[in-house]
């Protein structure tokens, strides 16, 4: 399939955010909520950029390495799929971004999958997490207090999770910026600008409950109590909060490359 057109961007008036999709949320929760390039537009702002969604799982190119400067950053969504499965989209996926981050042009954050892919893209191993499921309401743990896109996180460090799979081994150079309970490399820092993180910023509260209600029998049949999760779903601020400090870099990144152009 062929990717949309990107010549049009400088009628913009401003950068925009490009969000590399790899896969869709599951039907109800898109039914109730939209997708999850919605949500990622949701929690940012949408009147803080423009928006460009490329499909990669569906076909669709993400754009050339030279043309990323005119885009403000990279989110890279989560999927239902595994990145351990190495389907041929994904696999060109992790090249494209092993390119951007070596080249350090624009900001970049991989989400859940997209953290994964990230560590996968540079020779970190993914694989089914030792400690199962993760599924629910966790809290970030040992946050590294330097870094520009946790560092300075105060107060509710509650974040939303649910996944299989996880960052088994951080790829060479990666430095491990948090973790929750049964996931060492719950957040990564991969390069100057560009990020990985296992939790779901988009997610709000009844997201997540959606998520854990549709999942309530696979969960109890991995022995986990599917009720207690639930109850204990609370509202998650630190997801917003990181958002916000990414569209911030974003934006100070844009604002850098105007003021070297003028």
């Amino acid at each position: 399939m062929a990717g949309p057109r990107f010549d049009k961007m400088a009628a913009m008036p401003r950068s925009p955010l490009l969000i590399v999709k790899t896969g869709s949320a599951f039907a109800r929760a898109r039914e109730r909520f939209g997708d999850f390039d919605d949500w990622f537009r949701r929690a940012i702002g949408e009147s803080e950029f423009e928006y460009l969604t490329v499909s990669v799982d569906h076909g669709e190119e993400p754009p050339a390495i030279d043309d990323l400067p005119a885009f403000a950053g990279v989110i890279v969504t989560g999927s239902p799929a595994m990145v351990s499965h190495r389907e041929a989209w994904s696999e060109r996926t992790a090249r494209w971004l092993r390119a951007v981050i070596s080249d350090d042009v624009v900001p970049v954050l991989g989400v859940c999958y997209g953290h994964q892919l990230m560590a996968h893209a540079l020779g970190g191993r993914v694989g089914p997490n030792p400690a199962g499921r993760r599924m629910g309401t966790r809290e970030l743990l040992d946050i590294d207090t330097r870094d520009a896109l946790l560092g300075g996180l105060a107060g509710d460090l509650n974040v939303h999770v649910t996944h299989l799979e996880a960052v088994l081994e951080p790829p060479a150079g990666a430095a491990v910026i948090a973790r929750t309970e049964g996931d060492a490399n719950h957040a990564l820092r991969f390069g100057p600008r560009s990020w990985g993180v296992q939790f779901h910023p988009e997610f709000d509260r009844a997201i997540m409950r959606c998520y854990v209600d549709a999942r309530a029998d696979l969960l109890e049949a991995e022995g986990f109590d599917s009720r207690s999760i639930l109850a204990a779903v609370t509202d998650a601020p630190a997801g917003p909060a990181v958002l916000g400090r990414f569209a911030r870099l974003c934006r100070q990144t844009e604002d850098e490359a105007h003021a070297t152009s003028a």
